[in-house]
């Protein structure tokens, strides 16, 4: 897959195309069924396709401070993309420029001169141009004034669900990662950094990879989780660790009440695992909620509690995933 960003790069002489356009966000159910649509077009007619997203968030530019939690990392969204067939992931650096442009002036500028589409797949409730202005029926007018073809497609999911970046943003933001991962089609993932903590689970015989998720990332509500947790890259690989490879966490999401504690942190006990993370760039993904955040009267009662955690972790990953314990992504 090509990645490209911003329009500079399309290569002289491109063709014909098939473009697909949004936030794309998580790259969810109902953004899978948008690139299929895309994908399965640009077969028939023989054409590369093109998802098209931006960067940063459009919101942030247009009403600076409400970015919206982030569902996934730019990174992320081309890694899926590239998964699910596209063949070049494009992001346009958003700018008030260009949320000044016009539908019709996005259309020619964009869609026309510089990515030839020959046909564009946007979801039913898709909006473009300054102050969102233009909508599928306004693109449908333009498509046959520049001779391109428009395929509008609808985001419904089961139980009448429209499956959307804000319904699964509100689902996560409950701790509902189950639900969540209904309508992403898989667990919902943060990424980050593992820091230095307050070093308390290593006190407690529960050590935990402390994790800083980038700015925006969408965290689950409060309380402890099943999960898998990963290591993405690394210069130098920890030692008895696989690239990639998954390992069963239990993650608590909290102000570690039982300590009075003020920083919302995501911390995360690798079950079976002595490795130095510090440093790394891991992956957590959230599988089901074990239960609240709550305080405990006395440190013993949360050790109790944490050991009940882990084997709970055990035991639900441990179903998800067949029986093993750990697996291989991909």
């Amino acid at each position: 897959m090509l990645r490209w960003r911003g329009l500079d790069e399309v290569p002289a002489g491109w063709g014909r195309c098939v473009v697909t356009i949004g936030v794309f966000d998580g790259v969810h159910r109902g953004h899978a069924q948008l690139i299929a649509a895309a994908t399965k077009a640009a077969a028939e007619r023989g054409v590369p396709s093109v998802l098209m997203t931006f960067d940063p968030h459009p919101s942030e530019v247009v009403r600076p401070g409400t970015h919206p939690p982030q569902l996934s990392t730019l990174r992320r969204r081309a890694e899926l993309a590239e998964e699910l067939g596209i063949d070049v992931f494009c992001v346009i650096p958003f700018n008030l420029t260009l949320s000044a442009q016009s539908p019709e002036d996005f259309v020619h500028s964009v869609l026309v001169e510089e990515l030839h589409a020959a046909e564009v797949v946007v979801g039913d409730n898709f909006t473009f141009g300054h102050k969102a202005a233009g909508d599928v029926p306004k693109l449908r007018e333009l498509g046959e004034r520049f001779g391109f073809e428009v395929t509008g497609v609808s985001l419904f999911g089961e139980h009448a669900v429209t499956y959307s970046s804000t319904y699964i943003r509100s689902c996560i933001a409950a701790g509902d990662v189950e639900l969540a991962a209904e309508a992403l089609g898989r667990p919902h993932r943060v990424e980050g950094v593992v820091v230095h903590g307050e070093r308390r689970g290593r006190d407690l015989g529960y050590p935990t990879a402390n994790v800083a998720p980038p700015p925006h990332a969408a965290i689950p509500g409060d309380g402890v989780y099943a999960a898998w947790f990963s290591v993405l890259d690394s210069a130098t690989e920890p030692a008895g660790i696989a690239l990639g490879e998954r390992y069963p966490a239990a993650v608590s999401v909290g102000t570690n009440p039982t300590f009075s504690g003020r920083n919302r942190t995501v911390e995360a006990y690798v079950i079976d695992v002595n490795a130095d993370f510090y440093g790394q760039h891991v992956a957590v993904e959230f599988v089901a909620r074990l239960r609240g955040m709550e305080p405990f009267d006395s440190v013993d009662a949360l050790i109790a509690a944490m050991a009940n955690d882990v084997e709970r972790t055990r035991t639900i990953l441990a179903a998800e995933d067949g029986g093993a314990d750990r697996r291989t992504e991909g």
